[in-house]
């Protein structure tokens, strides 16, 4: 992808829509995309998770291996397609953490991948632009946790 199309793509998320032009242009720098195929983990839960995801197109289960007493299973905490974002912990904490849940295509899908430590990076050099981040990082925070305890009701 041209630097213009994620520059589109960006703009067009619900994580990055309404943030500044020069500051989506620093993040297209961060860039790269990577497809991949029906059935194919983005990342499997216990895996080390380094990345913030875009959703460019296809769609993506987000989902947990979950053991209750007798009960094992997984569960689909949500199905995120074209301009959802996944993953977020390494931005907010600059290091690598373990993942709570993987991350498996439901259909073919591509996705930008933006490495959280040089996102970190751009939040710690602007207060603004960093506050910014860490709030919308804040919300993405509450609707997964609100899809889990809601995918846990349904285990």
């Amino acid at each position: 992808m041209q630097t213009e199309e994620i520059l589109n793509v960006l703009q067009n998320s619900k994580f990055f829509r309404n943030l500044a032009t020069k500051n989506l242009r620093k993040i297209a720098s961060l860039c790269n995309e990577e497809s991949f195929e029906v059935g194919e983990w983005v990342f499997k839960q216990g895996d080390y998770g380094e990345h913030l995801y875009i959703v460019v197109q296809g769609h993506i289960h987000l989902e947990r291996a979950m053991t209750m007493g007798d009960r094992e299973g997984h569960v689909i905490i949500d199905t995120l397609g074209k301009g959802r974002t996944l993953g977020c912990w390494s931005a907010l904490l600059g290091e690598p953490h373990v993942l709570m849940s993987g991350a498996v295509c439901e259909k073919p899908s591509l996705l930008l991948k933006i490495n959280g430590d040089a996102l970190r990076q751009l939040m710690t050099e602007s207060i603004d632009f960093g506050f910014d981040m860490m709030e919308r990082l804040c919300f993405l925070l509450r609707d997964r946790i609100q899809a889990a305890y809601g995918a846990m009701d349904r285990f």
